[in-house]
């Protein structure tokens, strides 16, 4: 509960009445202050009149009185700053600071329908817990709170981004490979095939591009998907050999072919196709990277995905099995969602680490030229009311679905924070 006298506090938003100390001294608030999430005072920095006389200082905020002791804060010197204790039961009415200075105390009251509305969000049994209510919402208020949830997203895989550029000595092309690996695990093989590309350097692949069946070797060999000797095929034995001889070479350590899932998978999803598609795509493209940073439309965008396998794929899902003849391309709503995984935070990622903001505009671009995405968290609001445009919108909502709703953080939410308020 905590939580909530935090959010009446920051907002003002308690019973406007009884401003006095349990002293009875007159108190106005001018400033409730900033919020502190680190180790110390609740709020930083606020402004209180005493009597008139303005006092500038920290906050704490406990349910309790007694809490401020059983916290330990009476022998801790961080909180000799507190120029107030808001507390919303007071079961202890002497407090004192590690100096033996007497503390203000202030009983603040929570409006009841406030309170409703917390318990309400608190402890409604849905994944989203104001599914109900989200069509009381303006359309322009949940606009604004859509780009700054897309903003939000983005930021949070360019965190991810940077922290590769640092391991890989800010090697853009490399940090472009391993994120576009990952997303060729399409969900269910993401960790798989960000393993895959981190144990098998961009270099070496490179090397070999000029050799599809080489490059294939490389990526099915590194997998550990090349290691039964009783497979009894050609095309097999023949990358078997190829990837022996390569992993020697290179003193490559492969991963364990398990790891690669393809349980209740759709055979165009196997980690064989996905993995010689991403094979082919790599080791045909030199300079990829410098690619997506030179193109620009959202078709030639999508053109740098349409790469076809090798013609063994054609009638294959996995080894020895063959199937009626297929081109394994990847489809459309494959190569959208490779852009707005991969290629859209590489681009946001770049513009910030340069200081180039058109790059970040590009971004943004491509995300709404793009159709939102098709999946049950973006349909499950857009039934509700939120409407998706584009890519941007269904990026927004799948950020608000799993930093807010599934962590029951309405109060931080926008959405939560107009329904708390209604009476």
């Amino acid at each position: 509960m905590e939580t909530l006298l935090h959010y009446v506090w920051k907002h003002k938003l308690y019973v406007p009445d009884a401003f006095k100390t349990l002293d009875g001294i007159a108190l106005e608030i001018i400033d409730p202050g900033t919020y502190n999430s680190d180790a110390g005072p609740d709020f930083f920095n606020a402004k209180i009149k005493f009597d008139g006389k303005l006092w500038a200082g920290n906050i704490e905020i406990h349910t309790h009185s007694s809490d401020w002791y059983k916290h330990k804060h009476d022998s801790d010197r961080a909180y000799n700053s507190v120029i107030l204790h808001v507390v919303e039961f007071v079961d202890e009415e002497n407090i004192c600071d590690a100096s033996g200075r007497s503390i203000p105390q202030w009983t603040m009251k929570i409006p009841g329908h406030i309170r409703e509305n917390y318990l309400y969000l608190l402890n409604k049994d849905y994944s989203i817990p104001c599914l109900e209510r989200i069509n009381e919402i303006p359309e322009i208020y949940l606009s604004d709170w859509k780009n700054a949830l897309l903003t939000e997203r983005l930021e949070r895989k360019t965190n991810t981004i940077f922290q590769l550029l640092e391991d890989y000595n800010d090697d853009w092309n490399e940090v472009f490979y391993i994120v576009l690996a990952r997303n060729f695990g399409f969900g269910i093989n993401n960790d798989a095939f960000e393993r895959l590309a981190k144990s098998l350097p961009l270099k070496y692949i490179l090397k070999h591009s000029d050799s599809p069946s080489q490059v294939e070797a490389l990526f099915l060999g590194q997998a550990g998907l090349l290691e039964e000797d009783t497979v009894a095929d050609d095309y097999y034995r023949l990358l078997q050999q190829e990837y022996r001889f390569l992993g020697k070479k290179y003193e490559l350590q492969k991963l364990d072919g398990s790891i690669f899932k393809s349980l209740r998978i759709r055979p165009t999803n196997f980690p064989h196709v996905k993995i010689v598609q991403l094979a082919g795509f790599i080791g045909k493209k030199q300079s990829l990277f410098s690619k997506i940073l030179e193109t620009n439309g959202i078709k030639d965008f999508q053109s740098l995905f349409f790469s076809d396998v090798s013609n063994y794929w054609e009638t294959h899902y996995h080894f020895e099995k063959t199937s009626p003849k297929r081109k394994k391309r990847l489809g459309l709503s494959a190569v959208n969602i490779l852009l707005i995984n991969t290629v859209v935070p590489v681009l946001f990622a770049y513009g910030k680490k340069k200081d180039r903001m058109i790059f970040m505009e590009k971004a943004f671009e491509l995300l709404e030229a793009i159709p939102p995405e098709n999946n049950s968290i973006v349909n499950s609001y857009t039934r509700a009311g939120m409407k998706a445009a584009h890519a941007g919108d269904s990026q927004a909502l799948i950020q608000l679905k799993r930093e807010y709703c599934e962590q029951k953080k309405c109060i931080f939410c926008r959405i939560g924070h107009k329904l708390l308020s209604k009476r």
